[in-house]
């Protein structure tokens, strides 16, 4: 029986030899282009793993490609998604047409650039042929430190070599993997190449029809932030991946699969990339290839519908206003994962509310335990879940922020926060003051910001090999010592500052205190600054029984989802219509989350328009000195306004004047003036 032929496949830079599987890009680690092994490097010195014919190298000089004599096509990439460095942290030494002998020098990379910029420079080995020319790849020394040009790997080849190839079995020496005189002439290739060109004439053709279904698919040029490309991939910036057609795109004759990272929505093409590229950019235009968009602030900053930082204004006043805006645009991008969920436990709460206001249930019995659990452990545990979505849209680690987020609100930081007694603490000698950070936005976003660079000032100091440990923990440790130090007692001091003011605007007019109230109520919320007023509204029920300010509160939160039900009423947007009305519902049942940053943040002009609305409503509040009988309000907690031992009287009344003419103020203004389907991306204005 003849001995199948084999390829043995060298260790193009020194390192730790890792499975293709350990590599953390979904493309590679799931063999879509071949079959492969990878080495973390611990050198920058990039060298040939087989002798052979370069192919390709990459503009962006990160990827060479080279074919075998015996028909192995091999790609060395270098580094995890370093596409976006437009070449900085490489040298080539070779360009297409060179002929390599195996150990011979392909590339350098500068470890320290790719260190600074927060790419892993882990080197990958793929046989993108694979399927067609191998019978298998045996990797030998997967977790094995390894110098340049050690054999780790041999390709048991599932075809006979190429006339004149020499035949080279496991045994055959490491140095004498392949030989030049293997090579087909330069006729010889050339003919070939007529010929295939030949065999198909309408290849143009088919990269535009592969081109338009691509960009249709992934949501239309109205979609489209900007395209780049790599040695493989389509790398598309959207504006929402959520309308990309993944399973569409995935099927597409040419596409081999889609992937999803670091803000990049991935078209893996293959060899073929440069034509489909060039196709798709026709359509799209060269206003769409902007190289500057890979950068991890950039993509965050698009993702979150900011401008980019080219297009940032002069003067104090605009560049307030821009940095307003962009802090607003990732709130809203960060919360839109968790909208649906929220509107949805909104709900659960309000009915629960109505239950036990009727006294269906009681708080203490075991459904209403269950249910309340459901309801409210999406906003117990929102930072956590905030601290996920915000880093994977700025760029820092998911984990660890979702970590810092779990660190906010730990049982005994919690519980010392809420008694007045323990929430002065000290950490290492300086004061510090403990807030509950339940349901809070703002801190996990300053932290997920802080996060990039961090990571970046841990991972310059604390050498590779303890990075795994101690890189993750140090940023834990530092983003919530940030929080809980600085950050925290920061917005207390100012909260505690807004709410004596108010309480002293109050006493003077309760009418002036419900138009300022009522205006800016909800804007303090969206950075933690309403926890200075809960207290004073928990202290004026359990002292006197009733609140007048929690009315006005009350009347903040119908203004809210009277604005985005009038988006609902509005617009024809089939996607924008269902979560407004479900943010509407959960507004009108006491929670605004879903209102404040699935719609109407998002479209800033509601947000305005509703705060004016909520501005009046509070002034009727005021003016008729509504008044509030439990921690409970909105639509939903009308039980809360019947007078204890009076009933249904001029409290109620007052109560039903002030929240449905809020609702109708908030509802026709938004609709006349605070929003329009033209406010939309043009592509998804008219979605049915």
């Amino acid at each position: 029986m003849k001995k199948a032929a084999t390829r043995r496949l060298l260790a193009p830079v020194a390192g730790r030899v890792l499975a293709l599987a350990d590599v953390q890009d979904p493309v590679f680690a799931t063999a879509t282009m071949g079959p492969g092994f990878a080495i973390q490097p611990t050198d920058g010195r990039v060298v040939a793993p087989v002798s052979g014919r370069v192919t390709v190298v990459a503009a962006t000089k990160h990827a060479v490609g080279l074919v075998t004599a015996s028909g192995l096509e091999v790609l060395v990439h270098m580094g995890i998604d370093t596409v976006e460095l437009n070449g900085a942290p490489f040298v080539c030494h070779v360009q297409v047409g060179d002929t390599v002998q195996a150990g011979e020098v392909l590339a350098e990379m500068d470890l320290a650039a790719l260190q600074r910029a927060q790419k892993l420079a882990t080197v990958i080995v793929v046989v993108t042929n694979g399927q067609t020319v191998l019978d298998d790849l045996i990797v030998a020394a997967t977790d094995q430190m390894v110098t340049a040009k050690t054999a780790v790997a041999t390709a048991v080849l599932a075809v006979t070599p190429v006339p004149g190839a020499q035949a080279v079995t496991s045994t055959t020496a490491a140095s004498d993997v392949e030989l030049e005189s293997e090579f087909e002439s330069e006729s010889e290739s050339k003919s070939k190449s007529k010929s295939k060109s030949k065999s198909k004439p309408n290849s143009t053709s088919k990269y535009a029809a592969l081109a338009t279904a691509i960009v249709t698919n992934v949501g239309g040029p109205g979609n489209v932030n900007s395209v780049i490309h790599c040695i493989t991939r389509l790398r598309f910036y959207l504006k929402d991946e959520h309308r990309a057609q993944d399973a569409v795109i995935a099927n597409l004759d040419g596409v081999i699969d889609v992937a999803k990272a670091g803000g990049q929505y991935q078209v893996v093409i293959g060899p073929a990339v440069n034509e489909v590229y060039d196709a798709v950019m026709a359509q799209l235009g060269p206003a769409f290839a902007d190289t500057t968009a890979g950068t991890p602030t950039a993509t965050a900053t698009q993702a979150a519908g900011a401008p980019t930082e080219t297009d940032a204004p002069t003067g104090w006043l605009p560049r307030l206003r821009h940095g307003v805006s962009q802090v607003i645009g990732v709130m809203t991008a960060a919360m839109i994962p968790v909208i649906g969920i929220l509107a949805g436990s909104g709900i659960l709460k309000g009915i629960l509310a109505a239950l036990t206001g009727f006294h269906v249930l009681t708080v203490t019995s075991g459904t209403y335990m269950v249910l309340n659990a459901v309801a409210d452990a999406t906003f117990y545990f929102l930072p956590v879940v905030l601290g996920f979505t915000a880093a994977k849209k700025l760029g820092s680690d998911p984990i660890v922020l979702a970590i810092v987020g779990a660190i906010l609100i730990y049982p005994s930081l919690m519980t010392a926060a809420g008694h007045a007694t323990t929430a002065q603490i000290t950490f290492f000698g300086v004061p510090t003051h403990l807030m509950s950070y339940a349901a809070s936005v703002f801190p996990m976003i300053v932290a997920a910001w802080l996060g990039v660079s961090v990571e970046r000032g841990l991972k310059r100091v604390i050498p590779l090999y303890l990075r795994s440990v101690f890189v993750p923990i140090l940023e834990a440790l530092i983003l919530s010592v940030i929080v809980l130090v600085v950050i925290g007692p920061l917005i207390t001091m100012i909260s505690k500052g807004l709410a004596s003011g108010i309480l002293a605007i109050y006493n003077f007019s309760p009418a002036l205190s419900g138009l300022v109230i009522g205006g800016l109520y909800q804007t303090m919320v969206i950075f933690g600054l309403h926890w200075g007023i809960i207290p004073i509204v928990i202290n004026d029920i359990a002292t006197n029984g009733h609140s007048y300010l929690n009315a006005i509160l009350s009347i903040t939160m119908v203004a809210q989802g009277g604005a985005v039900l009038a988006v609902f009423l509005k617009s024809k947007n089939k996607p924008l219509k269902e979560i407004s009305l479900a943010a509407a519902i959960s507004a009108f049942c006491g929670v605004t989350e879903p209102a404040l940053y699935g719609v109407n943040l998002k479209y800033k002009r509601v947000f305005v328009v509703a705060s004016i609305a909520s501005g009046l409503g509070g002034l009727l509040t005021g003016l008729l000195h509504v008044n509030n009988y439990a921690l409970s309000g909105s639509l939903i907690g009308f039980p809360a306004f019947i007078t204890p031992g009076v009933g249904i009287g001029a409290n109620f009344y007052g109560y039903l004047i002030s929240h449905y003419g809020t609702l109708l103020i908030a509802t026709t203004l938004v609709y006349l003036f605070g929003f329009s389907d033209k406010m939309l991306p043009a592509t998804s204005a008219t979605a049915k």
